[in-house]
């Protein structure tokens, strides 16, 4: 509101100024004192109608003219800008005096301010998303939709809706009917084999296109997922984000509002409710049914067990070498976790599903398993894959009082895990310790990601200068 006032006041100023009045001329004119006019052209005070009227009328102008959001001139603009800057909480931190913007300020001094203001600013965009920042915010983001149970009502019903705009009712979702959900928000999907690097998909918003891979990339992302992806930043009417919390929301939005599109909201609850009436829930038998991946349907479970099927639940993505990729509980299992509440890249315990599951030499088939924790005993589903370089496993899980809606419940296969005790499995038998302790040296695999920090810019990972000349490049080809 004060950014308005002050753009209001410049513009009567500059009005005032091509008329060649002063302050006393045009306060006798409309009946106001120069100082009360005054405080009006310094954005200080919100004239009432009746005097915006007799400015207008005195100033030879209308109304729309006054009330312009726009500059009426470059030094306005700066003057603006340098007001709105100072206000702010990063100038302000760093507690150094205001600087005025008086008549004797040359415009180059002004350049040169806010110039430096922005830069700040840019500075520290691009500083928010220290690896510190990241698991603060995603630990943040975890705990939030656990209050929630994973469950977003508000992207479900959007989602659900579009589905059915489309006229899609029964089988999977097409590739089809994707591109025809896209072209009623004004977008063509366009696949391209030169995607930049850093970006899974690109939105030429100019032009109204998204531009997708070819083919599915490794990892489980089919294109109908990237493809709703990239539509639900237009339909969540998302901005840039300013910070690194607010890029990871709009991140488990567009995969939420995806995947609620591939397994719409009614058509899941009325197949997990059968299936639970039957005792023979099967994260396989949801994944088949929607055609998506497995760890989709795993994921999208979790969304609707609690809220529809009364069940508390837990999610497990697990790489080979037995870290957290990303997880999801609310059934009270406890997972290892940083000082700092983060699970990603902790890792799990040998005895738990999720890591025996790698040793079975037949892997096509699900893996089921009881184990004992100090936090209860609880059931386990899991399915193993193969990703971008790397073996993960998908693990969904519930306690033991709940396994009895599960296909699997009747496994053999239990483990007893105490983990974080180091006792349980994170130190080697007194056989193997006597025989190799001093007698080994192994030189520990450097993961990139350790020291290096998290990629800069507006879209944290994304290089701009990548997708801007990919863009370019595309425009100039259909012009």
């Amino acid at each position: 509101m004060e950014t308005n006032l002050l753009v209001l006041g410049k513009r009567i100023r500059h009005f005032r100024a091509a008329a060649g009045l002063t302050l006393e001329q045009l306060g006798d004119s409309v009946g106001v004192v120069p100082s009360q006019l005054s405080l009006v052209e310094n954005g200080r005070r919100e004239p009432k109608l009746s005097l915006l009227t007799a400015l207008a009328a005195t100033l030879g102008v209308s109304i729309a003219d006054l009330l312009s959001t726009e500059a009426p001139d470059r030094r306005s603009e700066l003057e603006i800008e340098l007001d709105r800057l100072q206000r702010g909480a990063l100038y302000s931190d760093l507690g150094l005096p205001q600087v005025r913007n008086t008549k004797t300020l040359p415009n180059e001094a002004l350049e040169a301010i806010v110039g430096l203001h922005r830069e700040m600013e840019r500075r520290a965009r691009d500083a928010i998303a220290t690896p510190e920042e990241a698991r603060r915010a995603n630990t943040e983001l975890q705990q939030k939709m656990r209050e929630q149970n994973n469950y977003l009502p508000e992207i479900d019903a959007l989602a659900e809706d579009m589905v059915r705009q489309s006229g899609h009712e029964v089988g999977a979702l097409m590739h089809r009917t994707v591109t025809e959900m896209a072209a009623r928000i004004g977008f063509t999907l366009i696949y391209v084999d030169d995607l930049p690097n850093s970006a899974r998909s690109v939105t030429d918003l100019a032009n109204g296109r998204i531009y997708l891979p070819p083919a599915s990339i490794p990892g489980g992302h089919g294109l109908r997922a990237m493809a709703l992806q990239a539509i639900a930043h237009r339909v969540l009417e998302h901005e840039k984000p300013v910070n690194y919390a607010e890029f990871l929301k709009q991140r488990l939005e567009i995969n939420y509002f995806a995947a609620a599109c591939l397994m719409p909201r009614a058509r899941s609850v009325a197949f997990l409710q059968a299936a639970k009436k039957d005792r023979n829930i099967a994260i396989e038998d949801f994944r088949d049914a929607f055609g998506v991946t497995h760890e989709a349907a795993a994921l999208r479970f979790t969304n609707l067990a609690t809220k529809y099927l009364g069940l508390t639940t837990h999610f497990l993505r697990v790489n080979d070498d037995g870290g957290i990729f990303r997880g999801y509980e609310n059934d009270g299992i406890d997972f290892a976790s940083d000082p700092t509440g983060s699970i990603e890249g902790q890792v799990v315990c040998r005895k738990w599903p999720s890591r025996i599951a790698f040793e079975r030499t037949n892997r096509t088939t699900e893996f089921y398993q009881y184990t004992d924790t100090p936090a209860g005993t609880f059931w386990d589903t899991t399915q193993t894959g193969t990703g971008a370089g790397e073996d993960f496993s998908i693990s969904v899980g519930v306690p033991f009082d709940e396994a009895q809606f599960f296909r699997g419940r009747d496994t053999t296969n239990r483990q007893v895990s105490t983990c974080p005790s180091v006792g349980c499995c994170r130190l080697p038998g007194g056989e193997l310790t006597s025989r190799w302790e001093g007698k080994v040296w192994p030189s520990a695999r450097m993961h990139a990601h350790v020291l290096s920090p998290l990629p800069t810019g507006r879209f944290p990972g994304v290089d701009d200068i990548e997708v801007y000349s990919f863009l370019e490049k595309h425009a100039r080809a259909d012009a």
